[in-house]
């Protein structure tokens, strides 16, 4: 009989960790995803004109495989938020930029990352494609 109670404690004890495993598996895919969207967004942001950032919304938010993936298994699962305001020091020169995302684990719970940037008028875009490309 005490075998058979060890027995059950241990396996009890087992199921309640890989349940924690699985949640903690689930938060390293999803942070790893959002991170990745994030960075695809501020990639694609990065090579716009200085008038295509300035033309953008200031608040706007949208499905994370709009710009990122046309997984199934993206689309619904991230939103994405995008807030462009003009830089207070230099607003005519510079954007500030911040992006969000937002998704909710496989228990329901929510989760965020962020990430902010500063685009400045004839920074590196302006660079790359007009003076190093003539």
């Amino acid at each position: 009989m005490m075998a058979t109670f060890v027995m059950a404690l241990g396996i009890a004890t087992s199921i309640i960790a890989m349940q924690a495993g699985f949640k903690h598996l689930d938060l390293a895919r999803g942070t790893t995803l959002a991170s990745q969207i994030l960075q695809s967004e501020m990639e694609r942001i990065r090579l716009m004109s200085w008038t295509g950032v300035t033309s953008m919304p200031a608040t706007e938010t949208f499905d994370g495989a709009t710009y990122f993936s046309s997984s199934a298994k993206i689309t619904g699962k991230y939103s994405v938020t995008r807030t462009v305001t003009a830089d207070g020091a230099r607003p005519t020169e510079a954007r500030n930029i911040g992006i969000s995302v937002t998704w909710k684990g496989y228990d329901g719970r929510p989760h965020a990352r962020s990430f902010s940037s500063t685009y400045v008028k004839n920074g590196l875009y302006d660079y790359y494609y007009t003076i190093a490309h003539p």
